[in-house]
């Protein structure tokens, strides 16, 4: 039964066997919490992939109750980079690069294939929903990418 923090760091996959053996034992709060901050220190694929893990395999339990609560918690801290954070920035930017791009085809606007990598590569969140403003006043989906505050004081 793994219930400290820097234990579950040093063997994820250990710290989530114990969670999903121990899913019914008194200690499970513990064990979670462990868990939970093994995983904000850790970072990349690795980190997500146990967040997922446990999620799905504890769902519909008490304990999945809390490896939930534990998992919302860590995204009160804005800007620390948490897996959680970073994954919902990323649907936010995906979700606002496919509206760019489907108010420039309602509209007729041709877009090449470089004006689309560049769109939907984009991660920067603040241009992204600038260009999202512009999308239904553009001429050629290449005027995204105008400055369009230069043109408003001059």
């Amino acid at each position: 039964m793994i219930t400290d923090a820097r234990t579950a760091a040093n063997n994820l996959a250990m710290a989530a066997f114990s969670a999903l053996t121990h899913a019914k034992n008194t200690q499970i709060n513990d064990i979670l919490d462990a868990m939970g901050r093994a995983l904000q220190a850790t970072d990349g694929k690795a980190a997500d992939y146990f967040l997922e893990f446990l999620e799905i395999n504890l769902q519909g339990t008490p304990a999945g109750d809390t490896w939930r609560g534990i998992m919302s918690f860590v995204s009160y801290f804005p800007g620390r980079g948490t897996v959680r954070e970073t994954a919902y920035l990323e649907g936010k930017a995906e979700g606002a690069a496919k509206g760019v791009l489907r108010v420039l085809e309602v509209r007729g606007i041709a877009v090449s294939d470089d004006v689309r990598e560049r769109i939907t590569t984009c991660a920067d969140l603040t241009l992204i929903s600038a260009w999202l403003d512009r999308p239904g006043t553009v001429e050629r989906a290449e005027d995204l990418f105008t400055d369009h505050t230069a043109e408003a004081s001059g």
